[in-house]
């Protein structure tokens, strides 16, 4: 297992929909940790390069709802 660490830009603005969402994306198969930061508008996700590729990542941040763009 490897931990890879990227940070994600979020390309709508925060709202209590979307603060669920993150808080339930860490349940994807692969994903450690989905976090803001603290200014509230990027995601930092934490996940497991042996388990998924970066497109593998986006794909998942988008199918949990989360509308984010690498940055």
């Amino acid at each position: 297992m490897t931990k890879v660490v990227t940070q994600f830009k979020l390309t709508r603005p925060l709202d209590e929909a979307l603060m669920n969402r993150i808080a339930d994306a860490h349940s994807q198969l692969g994903l450690f940790r989905v976090q803001l930061t603290p200014d509230l508008k990027d995601v930092i996700v934490e996940w497991d390069s042996s388990r998924l590729t970066p497109a593998q990542v986006d794909s998942a941040l988008h199918r949990a709802g989360i509308p984010a763009a690498r940055t």
